[in-house]
Protein backbone atom coordinates (compact mmCIF):
# COMPACT_ATOMS: atom_id res chain seq x y z
CA UNK A 1 0.00 0.00 0.00
CA UNK A 2 1.57 3.25 -1.14
CA UNK A 3 1.40 5.84 1.46
CA UNK A 4 1.90 9.82 0.59
CA UNK A 5 4.23 11.78 3.70
CA UNK A 6 2.31 15.22 4.29
CA UNK A 7 3.08 18.30 6.34
CA UNK A 8 -0.30 17.99 8.01
CA UNK A 9 -2.76 15.38 8.10
CA UNK A 10 -6.45 14.74 8.68
CA UNK A 11 -9.13 12.42 9.65
CA UNK A 12 -8.92 10.44 6.52
CA UNK A 13 -5.38 10.44 6.61
CA UNK A 14 -5.84 8.74 10.18
CA UNK A 15 -7.82 6.04 8.67
CA UNK A 16 -5.37 5.27 5.93
CA UNK A 17 -2.52 4.63 8.17
CA UNK A 18 -4.78 2.26 10.22
CA UNK A 19 -5.34 0.80 7.34
CA UNK A 20 -1.75 0.44 6.36
CA UNK A 21 -0.53 -1.08 9.77
CA UNK A 22 -3.69 -3.78 9.27
CA UNK A 23 -2.32 -4.49 5.37
CA UNK A 24 -0.85 -8.27 5.09
CA UNK A 25 2.93 -6.11 4.92
CA UNK A 26 1.86 -3.73 8.10
CA UNK A 27 2.71 -4.01 12.03
CA UNK A 28 2.80 -7.32 13.16
CA UNK A 29 0.62 -5.92 16.63
CA UNK A 30 -1.72 -3.71 15.11
CA UNK A 31 -2.93 -6.77 12.54
CA UNK A 32 -3.18 -9.07 15.14
CA UNK A 33 -6.07 -6.84 17.19
CA UNK A 34 -9.19 -6.82 17.75
CA UNK A 35 -12.38 -5.06 19.33
CA UNK A 36 -11.41 -7.03 23.13
CA UNK A 37 -7.92 -7.20 22.65
CA UNK A 38 -7.66 -3.46 22.78
CA UNK A 39 -11.02 -2.47 25.02
CA UNK A 40 -8.72 -1.88 27.84
CA UNK A 41 -7.03 0.64 25.47
CA UNK A 42 -9.87 2.72 24.77
CA UNK A 43 -10.80 3.16 28.59
CA UNK A 44 -7.24 4.38 29.52
CA UNK A 45 -7.41 6.60 26.57
CA UNK A 46 -10.62 8.17 27.63
CA UNK A 47 -9.74 8.19 31.29
CA UNK A 48 -5.95 10.15 30.22
CA UNK A 49 -8.19 12.77 28.46
CA UNK A 50 -10.23 13.32 31.20
CA UNK A 51 -7.19 14.06 33.70
CA UNK A 52 -6.15 16.08 31.41
CA UNK A 53 -9.06 18.13 31.22
CA UNK A 54 -8.96 18.14 35.09
CA UNK A 55 -5.62 19.37 34.60
CA UNK A 56 -6.93 22.64 32.08
CA UNK A 57 -3.84 21.18 30.54
CA UNK A 58 -4.43 22.12 26.66
CA UNK A 59 -1.64 20.35 25.22
CA UNK A 60 -2.18 16.81 27.45
CA UNK A 61 -5.77 17.30 26.10
CA UNK A 62 -5.20 17.43 22.06
CA UNK A 63 -2.79 14.80 22.64
CA UNK A 64 -4.89 12.13 24.56
CA UNK A 65 -8.06 13.43 22.03
CA UNK A 66 -5.90 11.84 19.46
CA UNK A 67 -5.23 8.90 20.96
CA UNK A 68 -9.08 8.39 21.96
CA UNK A 69 -9.89 9.27 18.15
CA UNK A 70 -7.22 6.85 17.00
CA UNK A 71 -9.39 4.14 18.99
CA UNK A 72 -12.84 5.41 17.44
CA UNK A 73 -10.73 4.83 14.00
CA UNK A 74 -9.47 1.58 14.88
CA UNK A 75 -12.55 -0.01 16.11
CA UNK A 76 -13.95 1.82 12.97
CA UNK A 77 -11.79 0.12 10.46
CA UNK A 78 -12.18 -3.39 11.89
CA UNK A 79 -15.84 -3.90 10.86
CA UNK A 80 -14.99 -2.39 7.57
CA UNK A 81 -12.73 -5.06 6.97
CA UNK A 82 -15.93 -7.13 7.77
CA UNK A 83 -18.04 -4.99 5.07
CA UNK A 84 -20.25 -3.55 8.38
CA UNK A 85 -19.77 -0.09 8.79
CA UNK A 86 -17.43 2.72 7.94
CA UNK A 87 -15.96 5.79 9.94
CA UNK A 88 -18.51 7.83 8.09
CA UNK A 89 -21.53 5.97 8.79
CA UNK A 90 -20.34 6.23 12.75
CA UNK A 91 -20.42 10.14 11.91
CA UNK A 92 -23.58 9.63 10.24
CA UNK A 93 -25.25 7.98 12.55
CA UNK A 94 -24.04 10.70 15.61
CA UNK A 95 -24.91 13.73 12.85
CA UNK A 96 -28.50 11.56 12.69
CA UNK A 97 -28.84 11.72 16.45
CA UNK A 98 -27.59 14.93 16.98
CA UNK A 99 -30.70 16.29 14.74
CA UNK A 100 -32.83 14.73 16.24
CA UNK A 101 -32.25 15.06 19.93
CA UNK A 102 -32.02 18.72 19.31
CA UNK A 103 -35.58 19.73 17.80
CA UNK A 104 -35.29 23.37 19.44
CA UNK A 105 -31.92 24.19 17.42
CA UNK A 106 -32.87 22.09 14.12
CA UNK A 107 -36.70 22.15 14.65
CA UNK A 108 -39.51 24.63 15.86
CA UNK A 109 -39.38 22.98 19.63
CA UNK A 110 -39.15 25.46 21.98
CA UNK A 111 -36.47 24.78 25.22
CA UNK A 112 -35.29 27.91 26.98
CA UNK A 113 -33.28 26.44 29.81
CA UNK A 114 -30.75 23.44 30.54
CA UNK A 115 -33.32 21.50 32.36
CA UNK A 116 -36.05 22.04 29.25
CA UNK A 117 -33.71 20.86 27.00
CA UNK A 118 -32.57 17.41 28.78
CA UNK A 119 -36.16 16.75 29.45
CA UNK A 120 -36.75 16.79 25.96
CA UNK A 121 -33.52 14.85 25.39
CA UNK A 122 -34.79 11.65 27.48
CA UNK A 123 -38.33 11.85 26.00
CA UNK A 124 -36.79 11.75 22.45
CA UNK A 125 -33.98 8.98 23.48
CA UNK A 126 -36.39 7.05 25.35
CA UNK A 127 -38.79 7.16 21.95
CA UNK A 128 -36.06 6.38 19.64
CA UNK A 129 -35.04 3.34 21.45
CA UNK A 130 -38.30 2.01 21.68
CA UNK A 131 -38.84 2.25 25.67
CA UNK A 132 -41.37 2.49 27.29
CA UNK A 133 -40.71 2.65 30.66
CA UNK A 134 -38.20 3.98 33.45
CA UNK A 135 -37.00 0.38 33.94
CA UNK A 136 -36.09 -0.04 29.89
CA UNK A 137 -34.44 3.55 29.97
CA UNK A 138 -32.32 1.84 33.75
CA UNK A 139 -31.48 -1.03 31.40
CA UNK A 140 -29.58 1.25 29.07
CA UNK A 141 -27.11 2.91 30.95
CA UNK A 142 -23.90 1.42 30.55
CA UNK A 143 -22.71 -1.54 33.00
CA UNK A 144 -19.04 -0.56 32.16
CA UNK A 145 -19.87 2.73 33.77
CA UNK A 146 -17.89 3.18 37.08
CA UNK A 147 -20.96 2.41 39.69
CA UNK A 148 -20.71 5.79 41.57
CA UNK A 149 -21.37 7.42 38.07
CA UNK A 150 -23.87 4.56 37.15
CA UNK A 151 -26.28 5.08 40.50
CA UNK A 152 -26.64 8.48 39.47
CA UNK A 153 -28.07 8.03 36.41
CA UNK A 154 -30.30 5.56 38.21
CA UNK A 155 -31.46 8.19 40.54
CA UNK A 156 -32.27 10.06 37.74
CA UNK A 157 -34.60 8.12 35.42
CA UNK A 158 -36.19 6.70 38.65
CA UNK A 159 -36.92 10.18 39.49
CA UNK A 160 -37.79 11.06 35.87
CA UNK A 161 -40.03 7.71 35.83
CA UNK A 162 -42.25 9.11 39.11
CA UNK A 163 -40.46 6.23 41.54
CA UNK A 164 -37.64 8.25 43.58
CA UNK A 165 -37.07 9.81 47.05
CA UNK A 166 -38.12 13.14 46.94
CA UNK A 167 -36.52 15.49 49.50
CA UNK A 168 -33.08 15.94 51.05
CA UNK A 169 -34.46 14.96 54.31
CA UNK A 170 -35.90 11.87 52.85
CA UNK A 171 -32.03 10.93 51.21
CA UNK A 172 -30.55 11.66 54.54
CA UNK A 173 -33.04 8.96 56.20
CA UNK A 174 -32.03 6.55 53.66
CA UNK A 175 -28.52 6.62 53.68
CA UNK A 176 -28.82 6.63 57.56
CA UNK A 177 -30.93 3.52 57.46
CA UNK A 178 -28.93 1.72 55.13
CA UNK A 179 -25.69 2.54 57.11
CA UNK A 180 -27.76 1.23 60.43
CA UNK A 181 -28.69 -1.88 58.48
CA UNK A 182 -25.16 -2.29 58.03
CA UNK A 183 -23.71 -1.51 61.23
CA UNK A 184 -26.08 -4.26 62.36
CA UNK A 185 -24.74 -7.01 60.15
CA UNK A 186 -21.28 -5.83 61.10
CA UNK A 187 -22.62 -6.29 65.10
CA UNK A 188 -23.75 -9.54 64.55
CA UNK A 189 -20.41 -10.61 62.29
CA UNK A 190 -22.90 -11.60 59.30
CA UNK A 191 -19.82 -11.13 56.99
CA UNK A 192 -22.18 -13.00 54.05
CA UNK A 193 -24.28 -9.95 53.75
CA UNK A 194 -21.89 -7.19 54.11
CA UNK A 195 -21.06 -7.25 50.40
CA UNK A 196 -24.76 -6.38 49.50
CA UNK A 197 -25.71 -4.39 52.38
CA UNK A 198 -22.65 -2.00 51.63
CA UNK A 199 -23.52 -1.28 47.53
CA UNK A 200 -26.90 -0.26 49.07
CA UNK A 201 -25.39 2.18 51.19
CA UNK A 202 -23.18 3.46 48.91
CA UNK A 203 -26.25 3.54 45.68
CA UNK A 204 -27.94 5.48 48.61
CA UNK A 205 -25.72 8.12 49.00
CA UNK A 206 -25.33 8.68 45.31
CA UNK A 207 -29.33 8.88 45.79
CA UNK A 208 -28.20 12.20 48.13
CA UNK A 209 -25.73 13.40 45.81
CA UNK A 210 -28.52 14.72 43.72
CA UNK A 211 -30.50 16.78 46.29
CA UNK A 212 -26.51 17.81 47.53
CA UNK A 213 -26.23 19.07 43.90
CA UNK A 214 -22.78 17.43 43.84
CA UNK A 215 -21.21 15.15 41.62
CA UNK A 216 -20.77 12.07 43.26
CA UNK A 217 -17.77 10.09 40.97
CA UNK A 218 -15.90 13.69 41.78
CA UNK A 219 -16.65 14.07 45.37
CA UNK A 220 -15.39 11.04 45.81
CA UNK A 221 -12.18 11.35 43.08
CA UNK A 222 -11.75 14.56 44.84
CA UNK A 223 -11.51 12.94 48.25
CA UNK A 224 -8.91 10.60 46.85
CA UNK A 225 -6.27 13.43 46.18
CA UNK A 226 -7.10 15.08 49.52
CA UNK A 227 -6.75 11.73 51.76
CA UNK A 228 -3.29 11.31 49.17
CA UNK A 229 -2.38 15.04 50.22
CA UNK A 230 -3.15 14.76 53.95
CA UNK A 231 -1.30 11.15 54.18
CA UNK A 232 1.84 12.83 52.71
CA UNK A 233 1.68 15.60 54.82
CA UNK A 234 1.54 13.27 57.77
CA UNK A 235 4.64 11.73 56.86
CA UNK A 236 6.32 14.72 56.77
CA UNK A 237 5.34 15.31 60.39
CA UNK A 238 5.96 12.01 61.40
CA UNK A 239 9.65 11.94 59.46
CA UNK A 240 10.53 15.28 61.24
CA UNK A 241 9.16 14.31 64.80
CA UNK A 242 10.53 10.99 64.09
CA UNK A 243 7.29 8.36 64.53
CA UNK A 244 6.70 5.64 62.90
CA UNK A 245 3.38 5.95 61.21
CA UNK A 246 2.63 2.20 60.72
CA UNK A 247 3.20 1.63 64.41
CA UNK A 248 1.31 4.50 65.63
CA UNK A 249 -1.28 2.95 63.12
CA UNK A 250 -1.48 -0.57 64.63
CA UNK A 251 -1.17 0.47 68.05
CA UNK A 252 -3.23 3.62 68.27
CA UNK A 253 -5.48 3.42 65.49
CA UNK A 254 -7.82 6.21 66.41
CA UNK A 255 -5.15 8.60 67.08
CA UNK A 256 -3.89 8.00 63.43
CA UNK A 257 -7.21 8.88 62.09
CA UNK A 258 -7.48 12.21 64.10
CA UNK A 259 -3.94 12.70 62.80
CA UNK A 260 -5.05 12.29 59.02
CA UNK A 261 -8.22 14.34 59.41
CA UNK A 262 -6.14 17.07 61.11
CA UNK A 263 -3.19 17.31 59.28
CA UNK A 264 -4.68 19.38 56.67
CA UNK A 265 -5.52 22.05 59.41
Amino acid sequence: MDFEFKEHYNVNDLVEIVKKLRAPDGCPWDKVQTHKTIRSDFIEEVYEAVEAIDEDDKEHLREELGDVLLQVVFHSVLETEQNNFTLDDVADDVCQKMILRHPHVFGNVKADTPDEVLKNWDQIKMQSKSQESASEAMKSVSKTLPSLMRSEKLWKKAERGGAAIESTEQAFELVQKELDELKALADENKTDNYGSKLGELLFSIAGLSRFLKTDCERSLYDACDNFIARFQRLETVAEEKGIDIQKCCYEEPDGFLNAISNSEK
